[in-house]
């Protein structure tokens, strides 16, 4: 059977900016409407945890189903109060377990679990194990992203991220074969055109920036931090927020330059962004971005 975890990211921090009242009745939104997809996709919900759920499905393919519609859904619902956006996080893995009553055990579990704790927010990841278990049209919405270290392994483990965002072009990681490459489409609304070493990505929706290889653009920077930085739609505008240790640093036109700790700055019109050092050191990666809010 397939395992899978999924569960609402950084909820502490969802809790400190909004309230307890309200994070509380947006994450128990969010488990109901989980919990429906798990039903949808003929899984069963085995237990919720904290801010998630644990599940099970027959087969491989229901669980990657149900995994790219839990982030599509989520994604769909409207900013919460200060205009966050609720995100969630998701891992599953195919193999055997062990039943007992209701509940159920074994390595697959530990792996599920695993694979969940390497997902950034808004991503669905899993191993080489399950993708072997797909379909042929499922597997090809996997891009494969590195072989990571897994805790209770003794060998790495080959994992793939879940392309569940038609609309966003991801990075082609230097030196790896994509397992998909996402078709493009015609756009519609707000878009956000990047630009990192003569690569284009037009996006839509949140983009994810760190020196990480599982964000949508792999910054490869000794200064810029693992999940460095994310762009976020929020009511027709978007919004870069640092989450990095060395800050961000932005240029919009022809202004000054202006560092980032912590803290988050509506994008306009076109300019530079720099990640860990001001954009004027020479040795460092800039990524230019474009916005069209019209």
């Amino acid at each position: 059977m397939a395992v899978l975890f999924a569960d609402v990211s950084d909820s502490t921090k969802l809790y400190e900016s909004i309230g307890d009242t309200a994070a509380f009745g947006n994450v128990r939104e969010v488990i109901g409407l989980l919990k429906g997809i798990t039903e949808a996709f003929q899984g069963r919900v085995v237990k919720t945890i904290g801010d998630g759920l644990m599940c099970v499905f027959p087969e491989a393919d229901g669980a990657a189903s149900a995994a790219a519609e839990m982030q599509r859904q989520v994604a769909q619902r409207p900013p919460m109060k200060g205009g966050k956006q609720l995100t969630i996080r998701v891992g599953f893995h195919y193999g055997p377990l062990i039943h007992d009553g209701e509940d159920v055990f074994g390595d697959s579990v530990n792996v599920a679990a695993r694979m969940a704790g390497l997902a950034l927010s808004g991503q669905a990841i899993t191993d080489s194990d399950t993708v072997n278990a797909l379909s042929s049209s499922l597997r090809d919405t996997m891009r494969q992203i590195n072989a990571l270290p897994v805790k209770g392994k003794a060998e790495e483990i080959e994992v793939y991220e879940l392309m569940w965002q038609a609309s966003v072009d991801r990075t082609v990681i230097p030196g790896r074969t994509a397992a998909h490459s996402v078709p493009s489409r015609p756009v519609s609304g707000p878009t956000l055109k990047l630009v990192y070493r003569g690569r284009e990505i037009i996006a839509k929706e949140t983009v994810y920036l760190g020196r990480d290889e599982s964000n949508t653009v792999f910054i490869m920077d000794p200064m810029c931090s693992r999940r460095h930085a994310k762009i976020e739609l929020r009511a027709g505008k978007f919004v870069l927020v640092d989450q990095s240790s060395n800050g961000t640093f932005i240029i919009i036109g022809n202004t000054v330059e202006h560092r980032l700790k912590r803290e988050e700055m509506i994008l306009f019109s076109s300019g530079k962004i720099a990640f860990g050092h001001s954009i004027a050191d020479s040795a460092v990666e800039v990524v230019e971005f474009d916005c069209d809010v019209k």
